[in-house]
């Protein structure tokens, strides 16, 4: 049968993005205890094609994502976005993988099996080179306390999410990144909650992005990261974003 997909297009228009989306998945994703951990992926997936080519088969986007058996890594990533580019003769490919990602809650009574969910993305494109990039959304939750006044800036109000996106040098755990936010948030609500703070120095989005800007910017592994904190207020949402090593700044 004729290719009539692969056919040249001599009307020289270019076709920007082509491709396939909200495809769901079964995948499996490292996990520092269990060595694997089972999820389920939306894959978004498609490529720039010369203006030469009229189109290409659908069915080979799922094609190669079947030949990796829904392993998701690092190293696979990379290789899903070269085998997408050279198979589909594309200018450059196009791949993101969203999951949720689950973590035993901490502290929970014996016995019982307690999950966290942290939603995560890989999203990438490659040409002659390729970006990566690891978004990992993970819940601020305030201590409980009766002198929480919800929508007040200065005080704990109703938080959000830390939205930390990243690109890293070498290999990086997803529990390792959840642990460090974890630990400066949680570590900043409780130090909030006592009766004695600086004035000059309240809990904030600001304050809370710095510290994660700084603990992330001292990571030998990450190369780039960008941070977003939000504060949901009553009508309103305060939030800061950071992002480094090329800008620290709040923005």
């Amino acid at each position: 049968m004729k290719d009539i997909q692969n056919q040249q297009d001599t009307r020289r228009i270019s076709i920007e993005k082509v491709g396939v989306k909200e495809i769901s998945y079964p995948v499996t994703v490292l996990d520092k205890a269990h060595s694997l951990q089972h999820s389920v992926a939306t894959v978004n997936m498609s490529v720039n094609l010369p203006h030469h080519f009229k189109g290409t088969h659908m069915s080979r986007f799922i094609e190669t994502l079947n030949k990796f058996h829904g392993e998701i890594n690092l190293p696979s990533f990379r290789h899903i976005l070269t085998e997408m580019k050279e198979r589909l003769n594309a200018e450059q490919s196009h791949l993101e993988i969203e999951f949720p990602y689950f973590l035993h809650k901490k502290g929970g009574k014996p016995g019982t099996l307690l999950l966290n969910e942290y939603p995560c993305k890989m999203r990438g494109a490659g040409n002659t080179s390729q970006d990566i990039i690891l978004d990992i959304k993970v819940p601020i939750a305030p201590p409980t306390t009766e002198q929480t006044r919800l929508g007040m800036p200065e005080s704990l109000g109703h938080w959000g999410d830390a939205n930390i996106s990243l690109r890293f040098r070498h290999f990086i755990w997803i529990e390792d990144i959840i642990d460090l936010v974890e630990e400066i948030t949680s570590h900043d609500l409780q130090w909030s909650t006592e009766t004695t703070k600086p004035a000059n120095n309240p809990l904030s989005v600001e304050r809370l992005a710095c510290e994660l800007g700084e603990r992330l910017e001292n990571h030998p592994d990450i190369s780039w990261f960008s941070i977003t904190v939000e504060n949901l207020a009553d009508g309103y949402t305060t939030f800061a974003t950071m992002e480094g090593p090329q800008n620290s700044k709040i923005q």
